[in-house]
């Protein structure tokens, strides 16, 4: 019986050995961001379009929309007039925020700066979320919680699961299959040559 248990765990320990080595320094980096591209950069790139109102042109003037998604309290108070928004810091934080769904989930596909783009993009989710939850009071349905055992709530479960998606490529970097990994070979071989 010890013989045959041996052989299981050798078995084992040689078949996801090797897995985990054929896979190393390239799989997850890169599944994370093919996942990450297939499943929410439509979504993101659909919603940034909203709050420029279709058009690349308004990349600095985003909408009255992208003020009431992102400061709803704040423009419910003024009736839904931007003109008395101040731009610093609010006026500030529509245009970043509006740049930076747009700018993030593009690099984090490509693979460029992506540990920075990846972690900015943790901080996007969770401040939408807070918004979602405060300033526009989504039912709690809606939010849902943890270990409920319904795993439809969109806030709760779904951006639980985009964040962890988003952790790998933070943590574990974006692959070799990346401009980050390219750049980086680009500048080894450079320093290479002058030392």
């Amino acid at each position: 019986m010890g013989a045959l248990i041996g052989f299981f765990v050798r078995l084992y320990t040689f078949v996801f050995g090797t897995l985990e080595r054929l896979t190393n320094g390239w799989f997850l980096g890169l599944a994370s961001r093919l996942i990450f591209a297939a499943v929410l950069l439509q979504f993101f790139l659909n919603s940034a379009m909203t709050k420029i109102g279709g058009s690349v042109m308004n990349i600095f003037t985003p909408t009255a929309g992208a003020y009431a998604q992102m400061l709803p309290k704040l423009m419910e108070q003024v009736s839904y007039d931007t003109s008395q928004v101040a731009f610093f810091p609010y006026g500030l934080i529509v245009l970043l925020g509006t740049w930076g769904e747009f700018i993030l989930p593009v690099l984090v596909v490509v693979g460029l700066f992506t540990r920075f783009a990846s972690l900015g993009m943790i901080v996007f989710i969770c401040v939408m979320t807070y918004v979602d939850i405060y300033g526009h009071g989504v039912d709690a349905k809606t939010i849902g919680s943890l270990f409920d055992n319904d795993p439809y709530s969109t806030i709760a479960d779904d951006r639980l699961l985009w964040i962890f998606l988003l952790l790998v490529p933070t943590l574990k970097g974006p692959g070799v299959v990346s401009l980050d990994w390219l750049l980086g070979r680009s500048y080894r071989k450079r320093e290479m040559y002058y030392d």
